[in-house]
């Protein structure tokens, strides 16, 4: 068996560490859009509800999982679950707590290093005295959104900075996951966690004390918390609305990846679990709930008005963040419009990176568990990898590359697993043993009440995600599905299995006879079917390294 040469350095360092691999750019983007969409200040019913029947439950379990796994040996997700019942298929369920990893990461560090590059143009003042439409058009002609049809070889050489950036932030990925756990994710983690809770709380006290006419606002910072946090109720029983909020919790909390199994698997025996679990997960509710909701939205509606923002969140919380807070800034002043460019675009830094670098443990657990790699070769082959798979998201972002990944990847493989290690974790290695390793070492004592929890509501909250992005009814409408028939929106997982939407589009643009549309809907279709294959290759392709690495593993006579 390997020896375990990799440990946290403190408990605090692990702590954070967690609670950095939680906390990521949707805290700041994600979240007060979706409370916005979905009934503001009753979105966070739901949400708490998911959060603790879902997401404190999937914490536990993962955090247990892995520290069963590590006590055995085991860095990364195929051999933790093996380890814990020895059906040879959980193996490969478990490849998805690596391909997920690789396959997040090849979009994510991308998204990551835009967040250097406006650091950057903050501290140069590139859009000082730039109107709003320049600031906007400045991110579109970034990624490319501008200019769909124009060659992605002139597109470098007209826009470096893109690919710059992105490398810059690859290679600050890898060095620092050379580094170890103690020596490189602890050291990230102690400092970048603090400085992103600095940054937050001194953006929320310039957004909610922000005054109507100072530096050009029309309403104060206030109005738009009042705004995010009225609550409407009448949406409280729309199922949309929680599947809205299980799906925030996926995405605020890291789980269904396999990295905190990894990061748990560094534990030791008897280490607490149970209160470390709660702590990193209640440490990114204050960071989303708080500060996430404190900063784009007040600011936005103070200076664009309500209706404007409204529209705004349709496309997300990139075009508000990126789009449009930069050219706000510059309206506090030249020194502020620095500082705050920084401190906003540097949280989001942090909060990325804490994140990237939980993304390359797990392949890098693997290699060096079943292939004898060294930290440097397995930290520099998650480069080498995220660097391949990532290129398509650079060069290809505005034909749907990036959103594909994100798609599958990000949000369906997520579900998939935790639902997968949940029933393994409850059903199969049994509550009974389960709940002796949460418990076991713990500095609090779990309610009892979680035993029934973990084992029947967050397995059918789950199974609730699932089958509702499975067959989402049209136009999200679900009273109007059971009552009427039902009709699968294009958002459903069925749906966008066959590209149903973007064929819709094509059916319209050649009706229209809009060749030129046509055109580039058929580029489009190319490239996310190209996205599919690479996405489906490295699943095969780490499916492959776990069936190589268990046939070693009998050679050797290196099973327990």
């Amino acid at each position: 068996m390997t020896q375990k040469t990799e440990s946290w350095g403190s408990r605090v360092g692990l702590i954070l560490a967690m609670a950095g691999n939680a906390v990521g750019l949707g805290n700041f983007l994600r979240f007060p859009v979706q409370a916005i969409q979905n009934g503001g200040g009753a979105f966070i019913i739901p949400y708490l509800v998911c959060f603790l029947l879902m997401g404190i439950p999937l914490l536990w379990i993962e955090w247990a999982t892995g520290r069963f796994g590590g006590s055995k040996g085991h860095h990364s997700t195929p051999f933790i679950l093996d380890s814990m019942d020895k059906r040879k298929f959980w193996k490969y369920i478990g490849v998805f707590g690596i391909f997920t990893n690789l396959a997040v990461a090849a979009y994510y560090c991308y998204l990551e290093s835009w967040t250097l590059n406006y650091v950057w143009n903050s501290i140069s003042g590139t859009f000082r005295g730039e109107s709003a439409e320049s600031v906007s058009a400045y991110f579109n002609h970034y990624v490319n959104a501008g200019d769909a049809h124009q060659h992605w070889t002139s597109w470098i050489a007209d826009n470096p900075a893109p690919i710059i950036f992105w490398i810059i932030c690859l290679l600050l990925n890898t060095w620092i996951l050379s580094k170890g756990l103690s020596g490189g994710v602890e050291k990230v983690a102690k400092i970048g966690m603090p400085l992103l809770i600095v940054f937050g709380v001194f953006l929320a006290i310039m957004a909610v004390s922000l005054r109507a006419g100072q530096h050009g606002a029309i309403n104060g910072g206030e109005v738009g918390l009042n705004f995010l946090w009225t609550p409407n109720f009448d949406t409280i029983w729309n199922p949309k609305v929680w599947l809205a909020a299980a799906g925030q919790i996926f995405f605020t909390l890291s789980v269904g990846m396999g990295s905190i199994q990894c990061y748990a698997s560094y534990v030791r025996k008897k280490d607490d679990i149970a209160l470390n679990a709660m702590s990193a997960g209640w440490m990114n509710e204050f960071v989303e709930v708080v500060l996430g909701a404190a900063i784009i939205i007040p600011i936005s509606v103070g200076y664009l008005g309500i209706d404007k923002v409204v529209e705004m969140t349709q496309s997300g919380g990139l075009g508000l963040g990126f789009r449009t807070l930069p050219y706000l800034f510059e309206q506090w002043g030249p020194t502020l419009a620095v500082i705050c460019g920084v401190f906003w675009f540097g949280l989001l830094f942090f909060a990325g990176i804490t994140s990237s670098l939980a993304m390359g443990t797990p392949w890098m657990g693997f290699m060096t568990d079943e292939f004898g790699w060294s930290r440097q070769k397995g930290a520099w082959s998650f480069g080498a990898l995220v660097l391949i798979l990532g290129l398509p998201t650079v060069l290809f972002f505005n034909q749907g590359v990036f959103d594909e990944y994100d798609y599958w990847a990000g949000t369906v493989s997520l579900v998939v697993f935790a639902l997968g290690e949940t029933i393994l974790f409850a059903w199969v290695f049994g509550m009974t043993k389960g709940w002796q390793e949460i418990n076991s070492g713990g500095d609090i004592r779990v309610p009892s009440v979680y035993k029934f929890v973990i084992k029947w509501v967050t397995p059918l909250l789950l199974l609730f995600v699932f089958l509702g992005a499975l067959i989402t009814p049209q136009g999200n409408d679900w009273v109007n599905a059971f009552n009427n028939g039902w009709v699968l929106d294009n958002s459903s997982i069925i749906k966008q299995i066959t590209n149903a939407g973007l064929k819709e589009q094509m059916h319209a643009a050649t009706t229209a006879g809009d060749t030129a549309t046509m055109d580039a809907l058929h580029d489009k279709l190319l490239y996310i079917n190209i996205a599919r294959i690479l996405l489906v290759s490295v699943f095969l392709g780490v499916a492959w390294l776990v069936y190589t690495a268990y046939r070693k593993r009998i050679k050797e006579g290196r099973f327990i």
